[in-house]
């Protein structure tokens, strides 16, 4: 019996997929997890967390390290495409600002204890943090832009400026458990609406 090539390519194309997806799922369950106990959790958790054997996880990503760099890519472009998503649908671009600053929250919550992770070595770490600003700085300029065109803040603020401030509010919350950054984050947000008249 005669055969193409192309019986052979759908399953192949078809097995690929499924691995994107099993990947993604198993960064969404690590995310959570981090989250959580932060990037010392144990991998079993983790495994737990996405349904998954833990050779799963280690077939994906040998080390802790390789396992804590996709996390944090995996949510730094996550953080990256929610901001247009949120200026689309939100019903304001503030709305929409404060949306994403609550995922960028998120975001530095579970990078916490990755400078730990990073002691394991390994040249990957050297680029995270131009990455980092490269993909977010630009998402969160764009959606405060769009606020400041609406009229619903001020000027007078840049975008590397709030996402520092609301990292240095992020700091200590993984030794408090009393301690929500949120709390104060919300109010910083709020100085930066106009004064009403």
């Amino acid at each position: 019996m005669a055969t193409t090539g192309e019986p052979e390519e759908r399953p192949s194309r078809g097995r690929r997929a499924d691995a994107r997806r099993n990947q993604q799922a198993l960064l969404t369950a690590a995310a959570k997890v981090f989250v959580a106990s932060g990037v010392d959790a144990p991998i079993r958790a983790i495994a737990a967390e996405a349904g998954v054997g833990m050779g799963t996880i280690y077939r994906h990503f040998p080390t802790r390290s390789d396992l804590v760099i996709a996390v944090y890519r995996h949510q730094v472009e996550a953080c990256a495409e929610a901001g247009p998503r949120l200026l689309a649908e939100a019903d304001s671009p503030f709305t929409a600002l404060r949306r994403w600053v609550d995922l960028f929250v998120d975001f530095l919550v579970t990078k916490h204890g990755l400078a730990q992770a990073m002691q394991s070595g390994g040249g990957g770490f050297d680029a995270l943090h131009a990455y980092f600003l490269d993909r977010l700085v630009p998402v969160c300029g764009q959606l405060l832009d769009a606020s400041v065109e609406a009229g619903e803040i001020g000027s007078d603020i840049r975008a590397f400026e709030l996402m520092r401030g609301i990292g240095n509010l992020c700091v200590g919350r993984e030794n408090d458990p009393d301690y929500d950054p949120r709390r104060l984050i919300e109010l910083l947000l709020r100085g930066l609406r106009p004064p009403r008249s």
